[in-house]
């Protein structure tokens, strides 16, 4: 039987860290996990990417009100870039800022590949402690490109409490558990835990159910990073672009917080 080759993967120059966010079902919240961790280490102090990888359903623009405008491109060491926006401190890139948001992306594997790789390394991001990367839902050619082809220092797992939204996510952990792929699991975020009302923060509605994400933890031997509630007011501060009222309500804030105090943590004790 042929050896198989180790993994050769490209380091990102001047990005200290890399995490993925990713999941295995769609409409779990994952590009607002993604985001809110964003933020959450913006404030923190740490200088802070975020990377929309999301190819054919990109929502940064959405969620950072950058709609209908293109990053400007500059020319550093002789080689064309594009320079990222910045909100609320952090450097911002999506494959949204460059198609008609109106139209389907159709594109095939290569292509959407081509386009990943030429969004993370055609981006000025300059000097970052982290780089958080969107996915898209599944376990595609996104994935697959990104895992094997970039040095990563983890996997961030996002479900909703549902035993519906966990059979699919148990797909991707298994995935990225796959000696092919060699990135850790850094644990799962719980994202739409229970409903808090913002007014009455004593109080919790397990809508969505109760503990998936605990359990997808334990069945996999991870840690469960935290739970996200969610309040009456989170759509509307999403679809209008002003992520950072979302930290307004405590229990979204100390939740974040928490989130990334086991991340940053994690990612220091496995230096």
């Amino acid at each position: 039987m042929e050896e198989q080759k180790p993994i050769e993967k490209i380091k990102i120059p001047n990005i200290k860290n890399i995490i993925v966010v990713a999941s295995g079902k769609g409409g779990v919240g994952k590009s607002t996990v993604a985001a809110g961790l964003a933020t959450s280490l913006a404030m923190e102090g740490y200088s802070t990417g975020l990377l929309d990888a999301d190819i054919y359903g990109p929502s940064i623009p959405v969620l950072f009100n950058l709609h209908d405008i293109k990053p400007p491109v500059i020319t550093k060491e002789g080689k064309d870039v594009i320079v990222p926006f910045n909100r609320y401190g952090i450097s911002l890139m999506s494959i949204g800022f460059f198609v008609d948001p109106g139209k389907a992306v159709l594109w095939r594997g290569p292509m959407a590949s081509g386009a990943l790789k030429q969004l993370l390394t055609e981006t000025y991001w300059g000097e970052l402690d982290y780089l958080i990367i969107d996915t898209p839902p599944g376990t595609g050619d996104i994935h697959i490109t990104l895992l094997q082809s970039y040095e990563t220092q983890g996997v961030i797992i996002v479900t909703t409490p549902q035993d519906l939204a966990l059979s699919d996510v148990r797909k991707a952990v298994n995935m990225y558990h796959n000696n092919q792929i060699g990135t850790p699991i850094l644990g799962v975020i719980e994202n739409m835990a229970w409903f808090t009302p913002s007014r009455h923060q004593e109080e919790k509605y397990y809508i969505f159910g109760k503990g998936g994400g605990e359990r997808l933890a334990i069945e996999f031997g991870v840690p469960l990073l935290g739970q996200i509630p969610v309040n009456e007011n989170m759509c509307q501060i999403c679809d209008a672009g002003k992520l950072n009222e979302m930290f307004n309500d405590p229990s979204v804030k100390r939740s974040f917080e928490k989130v990334t105090e086991s991340v940053v943590s994690k990612l220091i004790t496995s230096e």
